[in-house]
């Protein structure tokens, strides 16, 4: 059974394809997972695991945690490419997210003026005016799209909130003009008897249409690389993503395949 993989506030680095060397930051809870998304193939497992017991950690704790291993890899001259908020859950539910982001920027410019700030976000909460100014600091605010089907949205991501929709969305992405990045998981597979597949002409179509509307910097296009809680997903393989990602460049879109 696939459950919560970070067990830490502060934890790495770790490798990531698509960043680089990473330090991450889980604002959710060490021992339980708290996300407005039940994802099928979130690599943290469902949230029917529950929240644990540890809670939500504290501005200040985050605070201090990163800034004991900051100084720590500085001084034993370790490598650092980017600080990472992801985790066991969504971190822009955090309650203080925007001051915690604060505190990052300022020990990032303390002991590694260089690397980059990176937010792995679901875009749920993207319609909160502090969690939207928090994304427009970071250098990689990466939300996330992974159908402009509303039902196939629903069917993949399984949004907490029953008023969140794909129209909502795509008009709360279209205010970061341009100052994010789209992350987009391509599968197939299915679900309790339910069909699924992002990579259809129809499905990569509505994405080009969101894509678009978004004009974001950059779309990042990947597929699956461990464990689902959905057994019955299937990866699309790298030469398939180039081809759809040859479609969306032919329309002006900066494609990035992972």
């Amino acid at each position: 059974m696939v459950t919560i993989l970070f067990h830490e506030t502060v934890f790495g680095p770790i490798h990531s394809r698509r960043l680089g060397t990473s330090l991450g930051i889980n604002l959710m809870p060490n021992d339980g997972k708290i996300c407005s998304f039940d994802c099928l193939y979130c690599e943290a497992g469902y949230n029917a695991q529950g929240k644990g017991q540890a809670g939500i950690s504290s501005r200040e704790e985050v605070k201090t945690k990163l800034e004991e291993k900051l100084s720590a890899m500085r001084i034993a001259g370790e490598k650092l490419d980017v600080i990472t908020f992801s985790g066991n859950g969504e971190p822009t539910l955090h309650p203080d997210f925007e001051g915690v982001v604060d505190d990052v920027i300022a020990l990032r410019g303390k002991y590694f003026p260089d690397v980059k700030i990176s937010v792995l976000s679901n875009s749920t909460m993207i319609w909160k005016k502090s969690v939207a100014n928090a994304l427009m600091k970071v250098d990689n605010n990466i939300l996330k799209l992974d159908s402009a089907i509303e039902s196939t949205m629903r069917l993949v991501n399984r949004p907490a909130n029953p008023d969140f929709n794909i129209e909502n969305l795509i008009e709360q992405l279209k205010q970061f003009s341009g100052q994010c990045v789209i992350q987009t998981m391509m599968l197939r597979g299915s679900h309790e008897g339910r069909t699924i597949d992002n990579t259809t002409p129809q499905e990569t179509e509505a994405l080009l249409n969101a894509y678009t509307e978004i004009k974001p910097a950059e779309v990042m296009l990947y597929s699956l690389d461990r464990p689902t809680p959905e057994v019955k997903l299937q990866k699309v393989g790298r030469d398939e993503l180039e081809q759809i990602a040859a479609r969306f460049r032919e329309k002006g879109i900066k494609v990035q395949v992972n």
